[in-house]
């Protein structure tokens, strides 16, 4: 009769010598299908186990290196925390599961393996096996390391955030399991065989401890240093010391600091840190420190010998990175808003560089965009600390380069066993009287699943030390160097081909496209998949995106210019309004709501009707017709994407206008449910939004469409045109200003906003609120 079998045990080779006192059994076909198929289980959930972890790797470097926009909305964050958290228990039972090393099935009734009695016993040997599933743990480490966040912040600004050491625990005790596993099975194995085995787990080890020492020495030198994590405070305090010499040289440029804080002597007065011997332009320079004014002198001279264009690109650089960190005194609550208004230079310099008529837009929203880059990079990435000390950045190549390294010697590794090797999992001894070997596990699954992680390993560290070299990080930090001869002529010739090159695209954050919603959603019927439906749900996507043109950023500057004349006062629309005369006088009925939010969703309505009627005269139009078209239709769905989906960023209670969305969009859908095709008669819109309707936003909107369109009946769709272009390039402006840092923030997570672009544009040019500017005490 076939033996029933009770339980299987796992056991230790230290206790190989009781069993050589079992009496070996006949090997009974069951039995050894039975255990085959058991250990098959176990393999088999090892192997999905891996599989799933190198997915989960991908993942994290995929929304970690490359999608840094996504990792911050809500869905992917909670992939990525989930895929980290899952990290540990995975690795400890996969490590625990490939390191069995004898495996005993008995008959029912036996349970003293010191008696002589029948016994199957199989001695199992996962060698190889086990050694690959410590590799892979020590990867998946080391993936987590390169795409962990450490940030050194002031303390106003919020927490510091350091690299993961427990990863250092996980790492001391995957690597004592495979140790302790390999000095038992390899006792029958030749030197060279051992030796490379111990270095695969070994160096791995090794690299995992560098990029964490790295990462902690990086930290504590940028938390201590006034350039990083004290620079607010010093920037504050600096701003202060120098407001007599900023009065004094009216329309210069102003000396904002750039680089050079961390090696000059400073000492703490009662509003923050400033520099001892710094009581002029001259004085500053003696002592090292790269400001604005001297960035301008000596590039202005060429003294580099670079392109017009690269010197212009480094100048628009260093420009954003001063700006920059004006910004974190900002974030960090340090009052800089009287340092930036119209009695001091500062903000009138902003207004005579970038702001002046013959500036191209495209260069204001350059150097604003690689402001907020900078920001971005600061608080959401682990390159600004690693140059905290100037050697640091070769450091971080050097350990990217040896990384790189191991990844080619375990490559070459895993080529020759899988040439000439076996190709299986783990090799089973049955001990029985009819002795054989089981094997069992294809080898290949093991190998997949580290391959992945080495490419993934791989796009990691390239992008890391692409990162190092082409960043604007680089590019200012070689800037001044050169700025203050502190390169040899080697290191200049290299440093002058860098700056000559331009920006990696991998580092550009925000991709100059902006959300479009319609309150009216029949009118712009669009062909998408339930599954991308879903996932623009999950990820908190629009409906849609498209591209800032230049037409857009013409009229958005043309309208902030337009606020100067208006004593730096913004408008919700009514100043744009006034300037067409009586024809805009009739439009200003559609202004009076104190809502933002109310005033957005009753001019885009319009706006939507506007268009359609446009698209049912399928005309000829002109050029400039089309351009205006452009803007308002682009800005227009804008601000109904931000009612919708980020209404933190606007001046009304975000949870009350996400609701006033919802209600008109929900009753706009039910008022146009008889609509007879998806681009209907602007007529019938109308007539349909006015008697269906219950909502006054839709039955105002469709009140000032009607007018809208009488108005292209009389004057021309140019007219009507140019008219909503100018009202919402001014109504994105008024919206612009805020005290709700934490939205901007989140916004710069994402990858940056247009209304965050234009909020840090504001601020500078000395416009923090709605209703006065800086110069009138304005504070935030």
């Amino acid at each position: 009769m076939v033996p029933r079998l009770l339980m299987k045990n796992l056991v230790s080779l230290s206790q190989l010598n009781d069993l050589d006192n079992v009496s070996l059994a006949k090997c009974d076909q069951y039995v050894l299908d039975s255990f085959r198929r058991d250990m098959d289980e176990k393999l088999w959930r090892v192997d999905t186990l891996l599989l799933a972890s190198a997915i989960m790797a991908g993942v994290i470097v995929g929304i970690g290196a490359y999608g840094q926009r996504y990792r911050h909305h809500r869905f992917t964050r909670l992939i990525f925390l989930g895929a980290s958290t899952l990290f540990l228990p995975i690795i400890s039972s996969v490590v625990s599961s490939s390191t069995v090393l004898v495996s005993s099935m008995r008959p029912l009734g036996i349970n003293d393996l010191s008696k002589s009695s029948p016994a199957l016993v199989a001695l199992c040997n996962p060698a190889k096996h086990s050694v690959i599933v410590v590799t892979w743990a020590l990867l998946v480490q080391n993936i987590m390391i390169n795409t962990s966040v450490v940030v050194a912040v002031d303390d106003r600004e919020g927490p510091s955030v350091g690299p993961p050491i427990e990863l250092l625990a996980q790492g001391v005790w995957t690597l004592y399991l495979g140790i302790t596993h390999l000095s038992e099975v390899t006792e029958d194995y030749l030197t060279y065989v051992l030796t490379v085995l111990y270095l695969l787990e070994l160096l791995l080890f090794l690299l995992t401890v560098a990029k964490l020492v790295f990462k902690y020495y990086a930290v504590r030198k940028a938390q201590q240093s006034y350039a990083f994590g004290r620079n607010p405070r010093l920037v504050f305090g600096y701003m202060h010391q120098q407001l007599p010499l900023m009065a004094r040289e009216h329309d210069a440029p102003p000396p904002l600091l750039v680089m050079g804080e961390e090696t000059r002597q400073v000492e703490k007065q009662h509003h923050g840190y400033v520099f001892k011997h710094a009581s002029s332009s001259s004085s500053l320079g003696a002592i090292g420190l790269v400001t604005i004014d001297r960035v301008w002198r000596q590039l202005g001279s060429n003294s580099m010998l670079l392109p017009a264009v690269a010197t212009q690109r480094l100048k628009d650089v260093c420009l954003s990175f001063a700006l920059f960190k004006l910004l974190r005194c900002r974030f960090a609550r340090y009052e800089l808003a009287a340092y930036s208004g119209s009695e001091y230079n500062t903000s009138n310099f902003f207004w005579s560089l970038l702001l002046k008529d013959d500036c191209e837009p495209d260069r204001v929203f350059g150097v604003i965009a690689d402001e907020l880059s900078f920001l971005h990079d600061y608080y959401y990435s682990s390159l600004p600390i690693n140059y905290s000390k100037c050697w640091l950045p070769l450091l971080g190549i050097l350990v990217s380069l040896s990384s790189l390294g191991y990844c080619i010697f375990l490559a070459v590794w895993m080529m020759i066993i899988s040439r000439h090797s076996y190709n299986y999992q783990m090799v089973c001894n049955i001990r029985c009287h009819d002795a054989t070997y089981l094997h069992l596990g294809i080898l290949e699954l093991d190998v997949i699943p580290l391959v992945l992680l080495l490419v993934f390993l791989v796009t990691a560290e390239v992008r890391d030390m692409v990162s190092h070299v082409y960043s604007d990080w680089t590019k200012v930090v070689l800037t001044c160097r050169l700025l203050n001869k502190e390169l040899s002529p080697s290191m200049r010739k290299w440093a002058l081909h860098i700056l000559r090159r331009r920006r990696c695209r991998l580092m550009k954050h925000w991709d100059e496209e902006v959300g479009q919603c319609s309150v009216l959603p029949h009118l712009r019927p669009r062909r998408t998949t339930p599954l991308a439906f879903v996932v623009r749900r999950l990820l908190h996507l629009p409906d849609e995106k498209t591209e800032v043109s230049a037409a857009v950023k013409v009229s958005l500057i043309d309208a902030l210019r337009s606020s100067r004349d208006n004593g730096e006062h913004l408008s919700n629309g009514k100043a744009s309004l006034r300037r067409w005369g009586q024809q805009g006088e009739r439009l200003l009925w559609a202004c009076n709501s104190k809502s933002a939010s109310v005033v957005i969703l009753t001019w885009q309505i319009a706006t939507s009707i506007l268009e359609v009627r446009d698209q049912q005269q399928q005309g000829s139009s002109s050029l400039a017709s089309d351009c205006h078209m452009t803007v308002a239709t682009c800005l227009s769905r804008y601000c109904a994407y931000l009612v919708s989906l980020c209404p933190e960023l606007l001046p009304d209670d975000d949870a009350w206008s996400k609701g006033l969305y919802e209600a008109v969009n929900k009753d706009a859908r039910r008022a146009l449910a008889r609509l007879s095709s998806s681009t209907p008669d602007h007529q019938q819109l109308v007539k349909l939004l006015n008697d269906k309707s219950n909502h006054m936003v839709l039955k105002n909107g469709a009140k000032l469409g009607q007018q809208l369109v009488e108005e292209t009946t009389i004057d021309g769709e140019e007219t009507a045109w140019k008219l909503l272009a100018g009202f919402w390039s001014e109504m994105i402006l008024y919206v612009a200003p805020s005290d709700n840092l934490k939205g901007h923030k989140e916004a710069i997570a994402r990858g940056g906003e247009l209304i965050t672009l234009l909020w840090a544009l504001l601020n500078h040019a000395g416009i923090i609120s709605r209703t006065t500017s800086s110069s009138d005490d304005a504070r935030v």
